[in-house]
């Protein structure tokens, strides 16, 4: 049986799927659109840390602001891509696993640049879903929007292997 429930405080709801069959129910569907989330200087210098990825474009304000094309720092591509797994989370509780898996990302193009202090959300669909053996095999349509902008940072397939229980 499929239901709804209260995401955080907003008047969004979250989906929650148990099982392949309600999964599959929502094949060619919008399953939903996530909540906000401001890429900040101090989120983009963390990444670029983690990465050693240490480009002017993104950790350099000042340089940025008097040199770069966008007078601003940006978020690093695959920062944004890193997002995916947290802002899917906001968009689709799957319950009842005994494991997930990320599995592959397919057709993906980067937009535009996330500028700092941009609001970024996860739009999803879901594309295609197969039952492998008893493994759902989900391929979602994953836009990160940028408030304000009408090109998406990206937009591309996420494909997740889901392993329920029973």
């Amino acid at each position: 049986m499929l239901f709804h429930t209260k995401f955080k405080q907003s008047q969004e709801t979250m989906l929650v799927i148990r099982n392949f069959n309600e999964f599959e129910s929502f094949l060619g569907k919008e399953l939903g659109v996530s909540e906000l989330h401001k890429i900040t200087q101090e989120q983009i210098m963390k990444f670029a840390d983690a990465t050693l990825d240490h480009q002017w474009i993104h950790t350099d304000p000042e340089r940025a602001e008097n040199e770069g094309p966008f007078k601003a720092t940006i978020a690093h591509g695959y920062l944004t891509l890193s997002l995916i797994p947290y802002l899917w989370k906001q968009i689709v509780d799957v319950q009842n696993l005994k494991m997930e898996i990320n599995y592959g990302i397919e057709n993906l193009r980067f937009g535009q640049p996330v500028i700092v202090n941009n609001d970024v959300r996860l739009k999803a669909k879901l594309v295609s879903i197969a039952n492998l053996r008893g493994v759902t095999k989900a391929t979602i349509g994953a836009e990160l929007e940028i408030i304000g902008q009408s090109k998406p940072a990206f937009k591309g397939e996420v494909v997740f292997l889901y392993h329920f229980e029973g």
